[in-house]
């Protein structure tokens, strides 16, 4: 898509927006489930399903991304599609984004051999932008970015997660530790 389409595009959403605020509101859904070993397979709309799986270290057959490896992905493709969008709104001419991430984990967590958080204990990420845009206007952009990504956002602050766990169609209680 050209930048002057994503532009109009984009334009009509927030134009749509403004009139309708309540439309802001979106749910958006992925179901997975789990194939063998440790590879799964996750359904996002009408797309192929994703395999997921580790690699052989972590007992995977290396069939496809882990879920770690998913979240680093999902923040540079984030950052990458939010810089193409306000680029395109704001008129920024934008040749090129390139996000490269990394996660830093600490495997004592997963194992539960230390008490360690099992997640990641740091991620960082570096951008990589080409534009003919005046330093000054590319600082705009990305201060822009950086206020806007959803999963920059997700990932910077504390976020409600609830679930439930059924057994053989029976609700099981557990103690949540999913606490915002």
């Amino acid at each position: 898509m050209s930048q002057k389409d994503l532009k109009a595009a984009l334009e009509n959403t927030i134009a749509a927006l403004q009139e309708n605020p309540a439309s802001a509101r979106l749910v958006f859904k992925a179901k997975t489930r789990w194939l063998d070993g440790v590879r799964c397979a996750a359904q996002v709309r009408d797309f192929p399903p994703l395999i997921i799986d580790e690699p052989p270290e972590l007992g995977g057959g290396d069939a496809g991304a882990n879920p770690v490896e998913l979240i680093l992905a999902a923040l540079g493709t984030c950052q990458e599609i939010v810089y193409a969008a306000y680029a395109a709104v704001l008129g920024i001419p934008l040749e090129a984004v390139e996000v490269s991430a990394k996660g830093y984990l600490d495997l004592h967590g997963l194992f539960g051999l230390k008490e360690v958080h099992s997640g990641f204990q740091k991620i960082s990420f570096e951008t990589t932008l080409k534009s003919p845009a005046a330093p000054e206007t590319i600082s705009q952009l990305v201060a822009a970015v950086e206020a806007h990504c959803p999963v920059l956002d997700t990932l910077t602050r504390p976020v409600e997660v609830a679930g439930t766990v059924t057994l053989n169609g029976t609700p099981l209680n557990f103690p949540a530790r999913h606490a915002a």
